[in-house]
């Protein structure tokens, strides 16, 4: 009897044993199946994971599941200072466990251009990457030397560095070329509306000069090369555009005509024409009751337009009262003016240009 109970218990013993292995396997194999489905995208791990945290000689290792390497650090209660550096940066995605940060300390130096002398706080062994942080502008044949430190009472642990000039010597530095904007009418764009088909990119050439000093200091400067090293790109900008816009009121035209169909469906047979006048008193009725600055501006092709682009349109106020938005054949254009047109052709509008006083007013 007491055999066959040892027995039992011994079999109850091996089948826990091999349950609590199987769970263990499955258990793995699901956390090792969530780690390699993260590991080629940006999705942050969901469950929790290891990271290590490198600052200066101290190491931390955490477990933690929070998504970006600047919530793992603030969760660790690690405070960073102005001048550290983050590897990598703040706001990379944590998709990896056993992952590594390194925090490169900003410790406090001076650097000391003949008897100028400023402080910085750096985390770069670049010397030269120093001495440019400081505030100083570091030339091609110049030399950034460590010295010994003195003056500790005053400075304290702050390293010192020393910026030897030379003579004569070139620089070289890099300019942004920006880009231009291309805005081309659309007649498949809703009018007002705009759609970026390509963005702008800046270029980028360099510049490099011949510098000579006088006492230490730079006293003539003489740009002796230049190169594109990359071309900038125009930004292009499709603008939304009535079909009306396919054949614009013209200064030689002097009248326009067409068929458009109103909001409400009805369709009606509109006729443009111009008028050059001083439009600063109207403007002033403008900003009263449309809420709009009190000015103008003539367009490149001689169009006045308000402070947001719209053309300044004369109508018949019963039908288009002053402040609305209507569709121009130059445009979108906002009613702000009448006149005794509006009597005869209250589906006419007259649009604001310059095109006979050529006076820019």
């Amino acid at each position: 009897m007491r055999l066959s109970k040892n027995l039992d218990q011994a079999l109850i013993l091996l089948v826990i044993s091999v349950f609590v292995l199987l769970a263990g396997s499955i258990f793995t194999l699901s956390l090792k199946s969530t780690y390699a489905d993260s590991e080629n995208d940006e999705t942050p791990l969901l469950s929790d994971y290891f990271v290590n945290i490198f600052d200066g000689p101290d190491m931390l290792t955490v477990k933690s599941r929070a998504a970006t390497v600047a919530e793992v650090i603030e969760r660790s209660g690690i405070e960073l200072n102005s001048g550290d550096i983050v590897e990598p940066s703040l706001d990379t995605v944590i998709n990896a466990d056993n992952y590594f940060i390194n925090i490169h300390r900003a410790r406090p130096a001076v650097v000391k251009d003949g008897e100028v002398g400023k402080y910085v706080m750096t985390a770069s062994y670049d010397l030269k990457t120093i001495a440019r942080s400081a505030g100083f502008e570091i030339y091609d044949g110049d030399e950034v030397k460590p010295v010994v430190n003195t003056m500790f009472l005053e400075l304290g642990m702050a390293e010192i560095y020393e910026i030897k000039r030379n003579g004569g010597s070139t620089v070289t530095e890099e300019v942004e070329i920006p880009f231009n904007e291309q805005r081309i009418k659309d007649y498949n764009v809703a009018p007002g509306k705009e759609e970026v088909r390509q963005y702008g990119e800046v270029g980028l050439k360099v510049r490099t000069y011949e510098v000579h000093y006088v006492d230490g200091e730079e006293a003539t400067r003489k740009l002796i090369s230049e190169e594109t090293k990359k071309q900038p790109v125009d930004r292009i900008v499709a603008v939304g555009a009535s079909s009306i816009e396919q054949t614009p009121l013209t200064k030689s035209k002097g009248r326009n005509r067409y068929t458009v169909t109103l909001s409400n469906g009805r369709r009606v047979e509109r006729q443009e024409t111009y008028y050059d006048l001083n439009m600063s008193g109207v403007m002033r009725i403008a900003a009263r009751e449309c809420g709009v600055p009190a000015k103008y501006s003539v367009r490149a092709d001689g169009v006045k337009v308000d402070s947001e682009g719209y053309v300044l349109v004369a109508a018949n106020l019963s039908n288009y009262p002053r402040c609305t938005v209507v569709e121009t054949s130059l445009g979108l254009g906002r009613v702000y003016d009448t006149g005794s047109f509006a009597q005869t052709n209250p589906e006419q509008f007259d649009l604001a240009t310059d095109w006979t006083r050529r006076d820019g007013v």
